[in-house]
């Protein structure tokens, strides 16, 4: 690995440079849609509900509290999805991808890092996990948080996609913890 300035590591591909071309492209089609009230305003509570992953993990506190014969294995979903949340945030301090800067921001963040976004890893790693639980209303709910990271301008199409596979594979690779024990 390359140092940089500060010291630290460098990822070899350079990934924490800002992106040109087609991200910044899709970024902007997908921004400019928060120029409608509604879109924005759905977008925005998404943002903020979706911070920390915090809805995520109240719904799956939820699903343990609303089904008690599978307690356990809702507990252990919500680990997962929590677990993907802080790999995101690790995976970010390494890479330290400026948030984009090209649009301008629908919301405040909570750090200065884009890849990859915390919020897509939560929201897919909570799609599979409590989709596979049956809350078959997370899937689209989650699919509207990522896309509304977008639409706020606050990350590229790159970071949202790196952040839902790292969400998937969290869940997907904890899936049979999921299932184990009794509930």
């Amino acid at each position: 690995m390359d140092r940089r300035p500060d010291g630290t590591d460098r990822p070899p591909d350079d990934i924490d440079r800002p992106p040109d071309g087609m991200d910044r492209r899709v970024l902007s089609v997908l921004h400019a849609y928060g120029g409608y009230p509604r879109v924005a305003a759905v977008a925005r509570a998404l943002s903020w509900s979706g911070e920390h992953g915090a809805l995520w993990l109240a719904a799956g506190l939820a699903g343990a509290a609303a089904d008690r014969g599978r307690r356990g294995a809702w507990l252990r979903a919500t680990a997962l999805t929590a677990g993907a949340h802080l790999a995101s945030m690790g995976v970010k301090r390494i890479v330290r991808r400026p948030r984009p800067t090209h649009v301008a921001p629908l919301v405040r963040t909570a750090g200065r890092h884009s890849f990859p976004s915390s919020h897509a890893a939560s929201a897919t790693a909570a799609a599979v996990a409590y989709g596979a639980l049956g809350a078959y209303a997370v899937p689209p709910l989650a699919a509207a948080m990522c896309l509304s990271r977008l639409v706020v301008g606050v990350h590229y199409p790159t970071d949202v996609a790196a952040g839902a596979a790292l969400g998937a594979a969290a869940a997907g690779l904890g899936a049979r913890w999921i299932g184990a024990g009794h509930g």
